[in-house]
């Protein structure tokens, strides 16, 4: 993990920032957002620990509600998907486990997994800050429609940086 350091110090920033200075900016009339910081939890060791998992979470989401003004509602959903991270890995858990070493990403577990495992905490993320956002059962069906094309146009998103970082981590 200690190795991980500064590659993940780096990833902090560069999402945090992309996502503040680009990705605040694109709203396809207010419907569709696209949150590719959340793949700084997503892809985190799979050794790192619960608390630091869940400080690493906030501090993320609360990064992005300092610049976008929402009060608390990123962070809230980024600390509940780093909740569920651990039982959502559990449950997509090889039959030998994780290899030591190896990071939850397309390069070391295949398109497949990887896509199944962003797929669910993307959703549980969007999920969960649409909601908070609505505070509203009213708009139920409109905000579903919302959480499915913001999950659709971020995972796009993720899969692209994924391509890209794809020969970096194999060699790690």
């Amino acid at each position: 993990m200690i190795s991980y350091l500064p590659r993940y110090i780096f990833n902090f920033f560069f999402l945090m920032l992309v996502q503040v200075l680009v990705l605040n900016n694109i709203q396809f009339s207010g419907f569709v957002n696209p949150y590719l910081y959340v793949l700084f939890i997503i892809t985190l060791p799979f050794e790192t620990p619960g608390w630091l998992l869940l400080l690493l979470a906030f501090a993320s989401g609360f990064s992005i509600d300092v610049f976008s003004n929402t009060m608390g509602m990123h962070a809230s959903a980024t600390v509940f998907m780093a909740f569920i991270r651990p039982y959502i890995l559990r449950a997509f858990a090889p039959r030998d486990d994780y290899q030591p070493g190896t990071l939850p990403t397309m390069s070391f577990y295949g398109t497949g997994w990887f896509l199944r495992y962003a797929l669910i905490l993307v959703f549980a993320h969007h999920l969960v800050l649409f909601y908070v956002e609505v505070f509203s059962v009213t708009h139920f069906f409109s905000t579903l429609w919302r959480v499915f094309a913001s999950v659709g146009f971020t995972m796009i998103l993720i899969f692209i940086s994924q391509l890209f970082s794809r020969g970096k981590n194999r060699g790690r």
